[in-house]
């Protein structure tokens, strides 16, 4: 498992595999809740399993620490 965040459009993705090619995220499923203070989406493969989590407004949901031990993808593009 790894974490990349973006500072500059504040989202980071939990890798929950170690790589997503491109087309194998088959499904994106939105979790909405009036207790999340951002966005958070699950990307499944065509099985179902769960390939990773991407979090917008990531500032706000995930701890100080765990941003500061992701890797910063320094681009400014989507991660995935």
């Amino acid at each position: 498992m790894r974490i990349e965040y973006n500072d500059e459009n504040d989202v980071a993705y939990v890798y929950l595999v170690d790589t997503i090619n491109a087309g194998e995220s088959a499904t994106q499923i939105p979790v909405e809740a009036d207790e999340i203070p951002g966005y958070v989406i699950l990307d499944l493969d065509k099985e179902g399993a769960l390939l990773g989590i991407e979090i917008v407004g990531a500032s706000r949901i995930l701890r100080p620490a765990t941003l500061s031990a992701a890797q910063n993808d320094g681009t400014g593009q989507d991660l995935i």
